[in-house]
């Protein structure tokens, strides 16, 4: 399965990337909307892993362009805040298939990807 994520914060996103490895995923790491859209036009995620709020860029930039390019490809918004909390997220991302605290364990967001990437296809 491979995975893009798409987090501001360097070291949580290799935290999740370290864990994912592990688990036998192929998994690459980027900070920025920018490093997202390269990576995605060159490359085939089955699952993207998408800080909501992203220090350089919009995450919904992230969503749209993945939608356009790979639609099959399934999209793990995280976040630290309580924006979109009320699940509206769903209705502004076709491709959204998740929404969960930045905080949420590796082991856990690992078994919210298998999840997930089961059902891309």
């Amino acid at each position: 399965m491979e995975i893009l994520i798409v987090e501001s914060q360097s070291d949580l996103g290799a935290l999740w990337q370290r864990h994912l490895e592990r688990q036998g995923m192929e998994v690459a790491c980027v900070t920025t909307q920018e490093g997202a859209i390269s990576w995605l036009s060159i490359h085939s995620a089955d699952i993207i892993i998408l800080d909501l709020f992203l220090k350089d860029g919009t995450a919904l930039a992230v969503a749209d362009y993945a939608n356009y390019k790979q639609p099959k490809a399934r999209i793990i918004f995280v976040t630290n805040t309580s924006f979109f909390s009320d699940g509206s997220i769903f209705a502004h991302c076709a491709n959204a298939s998740a929404f969960v605290p930045s905080g949420t364990p590796p082991e856990d967001l690992a078994a919210l990807v298998e999840h997930c990437g089961s059902r891309v296809g």
